[in-house]
């Protein structure tokens, strides 16, 4: 793609940040949403919750790009927070997506992040796109934080939804917690360990945004998962033998309840995801190994 002015909001967190510093060093223009008043001229003023954007902050982006959104996994799931989840998610995206509507020259391509928890749990069936969605909290905020985009839709803004699975990286995430346990040898299986966890690093998930922003015609939902899910087992194992530690420890599900509450389900629970429309649309992954992409990370 050209050099290009791209929006981005939730640009100070784990995969926001990534894509900004990837579009900056190929010499694209980043303009990044912030909470507060704008500092420099590549800030642009928003505030999810109100649902308030300032759309001329917006003009002349050929891409806006949404990962805004409050930590699933950064503490337990009272009904507050996941009010505040859910806010964060839904209102932003509406507060874009008719931000974008509203613009005399809309931009090319409106992606907005979402998660492979739509499906919910699917136990050893593997899912693609086409599956429906699951049932509980997760499935139900992803169903209707994809569905608030419906304005850019409707204004013709070709829209695409990232349904992102476990990013491995240092930085953050689930990765973020597990690497720091596995180097002092405290690593181990979660409950039985049969579950499976879709994976992807860091850099194919940074690399499938733009190729979803590069690529005319794509639409819709893709999920941004490495090709190959493995067990939460397999990836303890993959764990131990690329950081040389053992993985003997294993954390019962009853714990993981208590500690996690209500979150304890997306660790236990069983999400096959495959990319499929990803993989059709002629992507293909730098690390599509679980021990690849933990070398990438570590």
């Amino acid at each position: 793609m050209e050099h290009s002015r791209i929006a981005v909001a939730g640009a100070s967190g784990l995969i926001g940040a990534a894509l900004v510093r990837s579009l900056a060093a190929d010499g694209h223009e980043v303009v990044r949403l912030v909470r507060r008043e704008p500092r420099t001229p590549d800030e642009v003023r928003w505030d999810p919750e109100r649902k308030y954007v300032d759309p001329a902050g917006l003009a002349g982006c050929d891409a806006v790009v949404n990962l805004a959104g409050a930590n699933v996994g950064s503490r337990r799931w009272t009904d507050a927070y996941k009010a505040r989840i859910r806010d964060s998610r839904v209102l932003g995206t509406t507060a874009l997506a008719e931000a974008v509507a509203s613009l005399d020259r809309p931009p090319r391509v409106f992606v907005n992040g979402s998660a492979m928890g739509i499906y919910g749990e699917t136990g050893d069936r593997a899912v693609d796109e086409d599956a429906p969605p699951g049932e509980g909290f997760l499935p139900e905020l992803c169903v209707e934080w994809e569905g608030a985009a419906a304005p850019a839709r409707a204004a013709g803004v070709r829209t695409v939804f990232t349904r992102t699975g476990l990013v491995v990286s240092r930085e953050g995430g689930a990765w973020g917690r597990l690497f720091p346990l596995f180097k002092a040898g405290l690593g181990g299986r979660m409950g039985d360990g049969r579950q499976y966890w879709s994976f992807v690093s860091l850099h194919d998930e940074v690399a499938a945004i733009r190729h979803l922003i590069d690529t005319d015609g794509l639409s819709g939902p893709f999920n941004i998962t490495a090709p190959h899910p493995l067990t939460n087992a397999e990836i303890t194992a993959a764990m131990g033998r690329v950081l040389h530690r053992p993985t003997l420890f294993t954390v019962p599900a009853p714990v993981l309840r208590a500690v996690l509450g209500e979150m304890a389900g997306d660790v236990l629970g069983s999400q096959r995801v495959l990319p499929m429309r990803l993989l059709e649309s002629g992507f293909t992954f730098a690390f599509p190994e679980i021990e690849e992409a933990i070398r990438a990370a570590k």
